[in-house]
């Protein structure tokens, strides 16, 4: 277990600590209503001050100064990078992945292995697969057929890559993902759907996480291609030939049909949908469950189904709340238009 005093802390962490010989060490990191005295723990905006003042953490990391605090406190600009810092800091310490070969592993032909790779337990790896250095290659995992694999990269148990795809350098898989499906793509032909070949193959850029049971299908031809420092939830679906951008943002069940272009910096929060063949631009933000139905501009903010700009959307949903109360005015003005009616019937 990592121990810490405050002062330690404090420089890892770039912070100022308040006061400058506040004593204490601290073993993990807990958010207030569960911190206790060997805890750091952490006020992100002003509206967290009341909680601040009655936890039980042993240190408070916070952006600015908290007036009568009875605790220290961690000061820093930027209290996300700093927590980040902490729990890498206060992980699990767990063992490393043994480098080499499992014995029950399968290594077809024309296989490169890289300096100091790890290949788990009933891992198949078929031929002309190339790995880079420091790769683990987790227990139950499939590498297809020629794929590229760089340096750095993880993938966790039962992970397939189908034939042909490109994975890069410092890429993370986790469980149970599988790149290179064939997709959904289908012509009718006499009277019934026939499958199209899809011969291209899934690219996954440098600095990529991949979240548990996503599918991303290769594409028809040329390549599915996420970008660089895009980061997936668990269980996305990627239609054949998306082009992702870099640095995006990709929540819970979200689901992209085919050929669909997304720029850099695209955040698509859980369950929304974009249907096939459209474009989203630079820095635009889906909100959940929205249906991206048309194309949609960069830095554009969307929400609803069919997706709405997001002031319209809200417009909307407030109408939408207002329909019981305008219900029950209809209601009452139906019954005295009645009793005006029957007052005409008998004067």
């Amino acid at each position: 277990m990592v121990e810490m005093t405050l002062q330690e802390l404090a420089a890892r962490l770039d912070a100022e600590l308040m006061p400058a010989d506040a004593q204490g060490l601290v073993r993990t990191v807990r958010p207030l209503d569960a911190a206790g005295p060997d805890c750091l723990s952490f006020a992100t905006t002003d509206r967290h001050q009341a909680a601040a003042r009655t936890c039980q953490a042993g240190v408070v990391l916070v952006p600015r100064p908290i007036p009568d605090l009875d605790k220290p406190q961690l000061v820093t600009a930027d209290v996300d990078a700093a927590l980040i810092k902490a729990l890498r800091i206060f992980a699990p310490v767990l063992a490393p992945a043994p480098e080499g070969v499992h014995p029950t592993a399968v290594i077809g032909s024309q296989v490169k292995l890289g300096d100091h790779v790890s290949i788990g337990p009933f891992v198949v790896i078929e031929d002309g697969v190339r790995i880079g250095h420091h790769t683990v290659i987790g227990a139950g995992c499939k590498v297809g057929q020629g794929t590229e694999i760089g340096d750095h990269t993880v993938l966790h148990q039962n992970v397939v890559i189908y034939h042909g795809c490109k994975i890069g350098s410092h890429v993370v898989i986790q469980a149970n993902s599988t790149i290179g499906s064939i997709g959904f793509g289908y012509a009718v032909i006499g009277g019934r759907p026939e499958l199209i070949p899809h011969n291209g193959a899934v690219v996954i850029e440098d600095y990529v996480e991949i979240g548990a049971n996503c599918c991303i299908d290769r594409a028809k031809f040329t390549n599915t291609v996420i970008g660089a420092g895009t980061k997936l939830d668990n269980l996305v679906q990627i239609g054949h030939n998306v082009i992702i951008g870099k640095c995006c943002l990709i929540s819970a069940q979200v689901g992209i049909a085919g050929s669909c272009r997304i720029g850099d910096g695209v955040v698509l929060a859980g369950q929304a949908g974009v249907a096939d063949n459209l474009s989203i631009g630079d820095r635009a933000m889906i909100g959940a469950q929205a249906g991206v139905m048309s194309d949609v501009p960069p830095g554009a903010k969307k929400a609803w189904s069919p997706a709405l700009d997001q002031s319209q959307a809200l417009r909307v949903v407030g109408e939408l709340l207002r329909l019981p109360r305008l219900a029950a005015q209809l209601k009452e003005l139906a019954k005295r238009v009645e009793r005006l009616e029957a007052s005409k019937d008998h004067p």
